[in-house]
C-alpha cells in the first residue's frame, strides 16, 4: 500500500480505520504476485485427452502412480481444448483420434495460444501423422500401449522444450522491446536536436535583425529586440519569419544579387 503524505488527510489515524485483520488482508492482496505463485517442487499437472474410457483412466492412473497430478479429462478435442485454457497445465497428452475435434486440431489451437506443451497418443506410427501432429505444433508423440519407460522421458523432454522456447521467445519480445526502446529514445533525441538547431538559428538571425533596426531604423538594442518580440506575438508571425523579413529589407544585397543588377 502506498504511504500518504502528511498533507493528504492529516487528521486521519489508520489504525482508527481498518482493524488488524483488514490491515493483514489489505497487506496480503498487495503482496507481489510471485510470491503466491505456485511452488516450483509441487507436482507436474497434466491434461489428459482420451476418448476410451478404459485407456484414459489406465493413463491417470499411471500418471498419478508416478506423482503427477492429472486436473483435467478430456473425451474429445474440443473438451481438451477448454479444460486446458482453464486449468493452464505443464503438459497435455493428447490422443489423436478423437470425436467432435481430433487430436491435431486440438493441438493446434493449444500451441497456437502457447499454453502447454502438447504430447500426441497414438496407435499409428505412420510417418505422414507424426509429421502432422508435430506440424501442428506437438513437443513429442508415443506410440500405444503406454510404457512408463517411454511416457513419462517423453513427458519431461515436451516440458523442457516448451520452457526452452518460452525462454526464447521471451528473450526475443525483450530484445524487440530494447530495440523499440532504444528506437523511441534516438526518435527523441534528433527532435531535442533539430529543435535546439532551430532555436540556435532563429536567435542567430533574431540578433542579426536586431542589429540593423540599431544601425538602419536608430533602435536602441532594448528596443529592437522588444519591437520583435511584439510584433511577432501582434501579427503572429514567427521570429524566425519577421527577422527574415527585417534581415531583407536592411540588409546589404548578397554578391550574387548586385551581379544579376
Amino acid at each position: 500500500m502506498a504511504a500518504r503524505k502528511k498533507s493528504e488527510e492529516p487528521s486521519i489515524n489508520i489504525d482508527e480505520v481498518l482493524t488488524d485483520e483488514e490491515l493483514k488482508a489489505v497487506a496480503n492482496e498487495s503482496e507481489p504476485a510471485e510470491r503466491k505463485a505456485k511452488p516450483e517442487d509441487g507436482p507436474r499437472t497434466v491434461v489428459v485427452a482420451e476418448d476410451e474410457a478404459v485407456n484414459r483412466m489406465d493413463l491417470v492412473a499411471m500418471l498419478e502412480d508416478n506423482g503427477y497430478e492429472v486436473v483435467g479429462q478430456a473425451a474429445n478435442g474440443e473438451e481438451a481444448v477448454e479444460l486446458t485454457r482453464k486449468y493452464r497445465p505443464d503438459v497435455v497428452c493428447m490422443d489423436v483420434k478423437m470425436p467432435r475435434m481430433d487430436g491435431i486440431t486440438a493441438a493446434g489451437i493449444i500451441c497456437d495460444e502457447s499454453i502447454a506443451p502438447v504430447v500426441m497418443l497414438t496407435a499409428f506410427s505412420q510417418t505422414d501423422l507424426v509429421k502432422k501432429a508435430t506440424g501442428a505444433g506437438a513437443m513429442a508423440y508415443v506410440t500405444k500401449p503406454y510404457e512408463e519407460s517411454k511416457l513419462l522421458p517423453t513427458l519431461e523432454v515436451a516440458m523442457g522444450r516448451f520452457a526452452e522456447i518460452n525462454d526464447l521467445l521471451d528473450s526475443v519480445e525483450r530484445s524487440e522491446r530494447k530495440l523499440k526502446e532504444t528506437t523511441d529514445q534516438l526518435k527523441e533525441t534528433e527532435e531535442k536536436l533539430k529543435k535546439a538547431e532551430d532555436t540556435l538559428e532563429e536567435r542567430k538571425l533574431v540578433d542579426r535583425a536586431k542589429g540593423l533596426l540599431m544601425d538602419k531604423a536608430d533602435f536602441s538594442e532594448q528596443g529592437a529586440f522588444r519591437w520583435i518580440q511584439k510584433t511577432s506575438m501582434d501579427q503572429r508571425i514567427p521570429k524566425k519569419r519577421l527577422a527574415q523579413a527585417i534581415i531583407a529589407k536592411y540588409g546589404d544585397p548578397k554578391p550574387s544579387d548586385s551581379g544579376e543588377r
